[in-house]
């Protein structure tokens, strides 16, 4: 009776280390798409300076912060979480004075090796965020949708700062 006591327990605890070990090894993948954001990218004109910066936040998410300085006034400014949920990327941006400061969120829709799509129909604009991978040291971040009834896009070519 004792053998087959001590058999179950240790068998129990067999099981429960083995669906612990999964836990910690589960899969970012969706996120991992994005490993080339890591890091502060930027572009400086005579107008303006733009900044984006990504750090890691968790094993599930990334953080962004985005900024255009003109003049050494901030004239925008967003948060932007990246975050992996069960086996859906999600792009979720929040600005202040905009959408009654309630974040919007963009689910990845197409990725491949150097690009990564993020779109909610449902929103104004933009309804598609795209990111580009140039080289490993510039990509480039597009809005685009429709606005005030016509086709839209702007364009953020950037550069890895050292």
């Amino acid at each position: 009776m004792k053998k087959i006591f001590l058999i179950l327990v240790l068998a129990l605890v067999f099981i429960d280390c083995k669906k612990e070990t999964k836990e910690i090894n589960k899969s970012y993948a969706q996120l991992e798409k994005a490993n080339w954001f890591i890091g502060e990218w930027g572009n400086s004109t005579k107008e303006s300076d733009f900044t984006e910066i990504w750090t890691k936040s968790t094993d599930s998410s990334f953080v962004g912060e985005s900024f255009i300085i003109v003049a050494k006034d901030t004239v925008f400014h967003e948060n932007v979480i990246l975050e992996q949920r069960n086996d859906s990327l999600f792009y979720t941006v929040s600005v202040k004075n905009q959408t009654n400061e309630n974040p919007v969120s963009f689910f990845l829709t197409k990725s491949s090796e150097k690009e990564l799509v993020f779109e909610n129909p449902k929103h104004d604009f933009p309804n598609k965020i795209t990111y580009k991978q140039i080289t490993k040291d510039s990509l480039v971040a597009e809005i685009s949708g429709n606005q005030n009834g016509k086709p839209s896009k702007e364009l953020f070519p950037m550069k890895k700062k050292l």
